[in-house]
């Protein structure tokens, strides 16, 4: 195929896309203006049969909990292919010859280093971003959060690590095998509690915990369980792929130093 004959394709295409895009948004309800009935029905009894103040997080753990699953797992195939992709190949190794000899393949990054105040700024982060990362895992069935948002927050603080001080540090505190396991798990976690409900109540993530007291952490019974179980696979997921993109982008350089 020609470049012409692509560009006009691509063209078709996006036309075609844009088209329906506009078509779709223009069959959307107008802000304010809710068609129900699910959302209401869901706000009427979600409190009521679960025990939880988010019904957000009882819909996405809950209600529709089989559905969050295959989203997890999307997360989860996602950064295994993603690392994959990353991982050092064979040339890289046969390459390491001409780079000790002071020429580097890749492109120069010679990034300066972090000055006092961001080292001070970034290390004092560093706790308070990991409670808030825990208070919003485990408060989902509470408050806004759930173990989507908690685990992203979570997987920042070893970034903040690298930011205040350099990659030797961080490949220090994060175990590359530690990561894979915990996003393992995570996802394992998840299935788990869903065949728990099945061979005790005979239904895929059918409730088997205590539902507990509402407003308290201990409330929404299997909820509180995959939550936290997603927070570990999202957290070791990103830390994972955040390993990846450090490693493959910076190796070369602290080859040679």
């Amino acid at each position: 195929m020609t470049r012409s004959a692509r560009v006009l394709f691509f063209a078709v295409s996006i036309c075609g896309f844009a088209s329906l895009y506009l078509w779709a948004l223009r069959g959307l309800p107008a802000f304010g203006h809710y068609r129900g009935p699910y959302g209401d029905v869901l706000n009427a009894v979600g409190t009521y049969e679960r025990h939880v103040t988010d019904i957000v997080t009882a819909v996405n753990f809950d209600y529709r909990g089989f559905d969050t699953l295959g989203e997890e797992s999307i997360l989860f195939i996602s950064v295994v292919g993603a690392v994959v992709l990353l991982r050092r190949q064979k040339k890289e190794h046969d390459d390491e010859a001409p780079a000790s000899s002071g020429r580097d393949p890749g492109e120069p990054r010679n990034a300066p280093e972090s000055s006092e105040a961001v080292r001070a700024f970034t290390v004092g982060m560093v706790g308070p971003v990991v409670c808030f990362g825990l208070y919003i895992a485990s408060h989902g069935q509470l408050t806004p959060g759930g173990g989507f948002q908690g685990g992203v927050i979570l997987a920042t603080a070893p970034l903040l690590v690298y930011l205040g001080g350099d990659f030797e540090l961080f490949k220090q505190i994060t175990s590359h095998a530690l990561v894979e396991v915990a996003e393992a798990v995570g996802l394992i976690g998840y299935l788990a509690t869903g065949f728990a409900g099945m061979i005790i109540a005979g239904q895929y993530l059918r409730n088997v915990v205590p539902l507990g007291t509402t407003g308290y952490i201990t409330s929404g019974g299997t909820i509180q369980l995959v939550s936290l179980a997603t927070a570990l696979e999202v957290t070791g997921g990103f830390v994972l792929l955040l390993y990846a993109f450090l490693e493959q982008t910076l190796e070369f350089r602290l080859r040679n130093q």
